[in-house]
């Protein structure tokens, strides 16, 4: 049987027609996937379509971190989260680290109810953050405390005398650059660093007396830079409760009137690569049978630590 020319026609259009409307359910399909690994990703699980309360946890050493703050704010923004649990488990990290998170914090707390859970440490600069929420929950043998600010430096003056080696320099003025690994630190810049570190001693001692209502020298020790038990710490009102996440969401449920039921998804910051280095390290990981995640956490950690400088708001265990 013969086909006319038009009827071929039909029926390649047609043929366009269906191949064009697979390709695009393809890549619809492909693109509800991808968002779905990106909110597993980023939340930890493909529940963070449905309402839920998010966890952010605070780990390891902080810095000015920009990635965290970033990642706060979107938890922020996300109208699926209905409350926040930051959860702690830091010795602290640098002081401009912690004021920062403080300040990332206390902006979510006033769009949504945010509360602190604290594991083995919550020092320092990890103890600002939990500073930054409506309510701080700790276990009983929770390492907390250790208010105040270190600064310090090294003195290799005498080991490039050992090695014959002679430091040159010329500068503006007597403080600049001052204190320097280079030379003995004079009265000069001696005090100038105690200035510093009294200014933001003052600050942190500032913030425990308006996020805690107490008087930092009324509270035995605080002054003094030590540490605190968990049930210490709720002795002296320096944090609220005994408890764990469920004990958290319990609050949450009860005092901030959050629906029962709503499941806790961890959110998590964009991940970074860690270079070739990072790389290296994670073959041979794998090599030996340690997990990538670990190898980079460990990276991120040693990469953290080689970055403190300045002013230092981080529990040190051999000193205390």
């Amino acid at each position: 049987m013969a086909i006319d020319a038009e009827t071929v026609l039909d029926r390649r259009r047609l043929k366009r027609r269906v191949t064009f409307w697979r390709i695009a359910a393809i890549a619809l399909g492909l693109a509800f996937v991808a968002a779905l690994l990106l909110t597993d990703k980023q939340m930890g699980s493909s529940a963070g379509f449905l309402p839920h309360i998010a966890r952010v946890n605070v780990s390891g050493i902080i810095t000015d971190d920009r990635k965290m703050q970033d990642l706060i704010e979107r938890v922020g923004k996300a109208d699926q989260v209905k409350a926040v649990i930051i959860d702690i488990d830091s010795p602290g990290g640098t002081t401009t680290g912690g004021e920062a998170l403080y300040d990332a914090i206390r902006h979510l707390a006033a769009k949504k109810p945010v509360v602190a859970t604290c594991g083995t440490l919550a020092t320092s600069a990890a103890y600002i953050a939990a500073l930054a929420t409506d309510r701080i929950f700790v276990y009983g043998n929770t390492i907390t405390g250790s208010v105040g600010v270190v600064f310090q430096w090294a003195d290799v003056s005498e080991l490039l005398k050992t090695l014959g080696i002679k430091m040159d320099q010329v500068k503006s003025g007597d403080l600049k650059a001052v204190p320097s690994p280079f030379e003995p630190a004079d009265e000069k810049a001696r005090e100038l660093t105690r200035e510093m570190v009294e200014d933001a001693k003052r600050w942190f001692f500032g913030l425990v007396s308006e996020r805690r209502k107490v008087t930092p020298e009324a509270v035995p020790g605080l002054t003094d830079g030590r540490i605190y038990s968990g049930r210490q710490a709720v002795d002296l009102k320096l944090v609220d409760q005994i408890g764990d996440e469920k004990a958290a969401v319990s609050w949450l449920e009860k005092e901030r009137k959050l629906a029962p039921g709503l499941k806790v998804v961890d959110w998590k910051p964009e991940t970074e690569t860690t270079g070739l280095f990072g790389w290296l390290f994670q073959s041979l990981a794998a090599a030996i049978g340690v997990s990538g995640e670990t190898v980079a956490s460990l990276f991120h950690q040693v990469s953290a630590t080689l970055k403190l400088d300045g002013l230092v708001s981080v529990w040190h265990p051999a000193q205390n």
